[in-house]
């Protein structure tokens, strides 16, 4: 295991490597999350090793301290190198199988016929087919990729007056893709109560559902 110090136990005119504050709003944390990071960035280039965070709270104190902590550099034969091996034939043929379920099962998906073209769903729209792959690249409408002939895009991402829904946009940058999104929205989840993304959009509750997604991205996984 690596040897770590704190760098506030040795004699320092910077006394602020360690950080102490009441228990802050979060805002206030934030901030002197990045102050101390910028720090480590300094001290990691100076000192030509890892450099780490340390943050300890302590609720009955109402406060936290946030340190930053020096990693000894390692012996290089410290942790040696094992040969890695190429899979073996069974393993080989597991993966391949996996990748040819999924890949199935994305076909599947973009043959339902609920999944529309590029040119149909711009008929949707009223808009151009240009003009929907344009909101695809920025994230305002649903867009999945796998079908032989382009995307796909699910007719029901529209509301009942026809336009996608307005939490599209956010949903993809938290989740970080079509696919992700789609996912979320197909499958229910206990923080909306049961329903699925797309329910709670239907139903109104875009902010329950931003939330929602916001922690599926920690890891909730609720």
């Amino acid at each position: 295991m690596p040897v770590t110090k704190t760098i506030t136990d040795e004699p320092r005119n910077d006394s602020s490597i360690a950080f102490s504050m009441k228990l802050p709003r979060k805002a206030d944390f934030e901030k002197a999350l990045i102050r101390q990071y910028a720090k480590a960035v300094q001290l990691s280039r100076k000192a030509g090793h890892q450099v780490s965070f340390r943050v300890v709270v302590d609720t009955l104190a109402g406060a936290q301290t946030i340190s930053i902590v020096e990693e000894e550099p390692l012996p290089q034969d410290a942790f040696p190198v094992e040969e890695v091996r190429e899979p073996d034939d069974e393993l080989q043929a597991a993966l391949a199988a996996a990748r040819g379920r999924g890949q199935r099962r994305v076909a599947q998906i973009v043959a339902e016929d609920d999944m529309l073209g590029a040119e149909a769903f711009a008929d949707l729209l009223g808009v151009s087919r240009v003009t929907v792959n344009t909101k695809r690249q920025h994230g305002q409408v649903l867009g999945l990729d796998g079908a032989k002939r382009g995307f796909r895009f699910p007719a029901w991402q529209l509301d009942r007056y026809g336009r996608p829904y307005a939490a599209l946009p956010k949903l993809q940058e938290i989740l970080g893709g079509a696919w992700a999104v789609y996912r979320f929205l197909i499958t229910p989840h206990g923080s909306l109560d049961g329903r699925t993304g797309l329910d709670a959009l239907k139903r109104g509750r875009d902010e329950d559902v931003i939330a929602a997604a916001e922690g599926i991205a920690r890891g909730d996984f609720r």
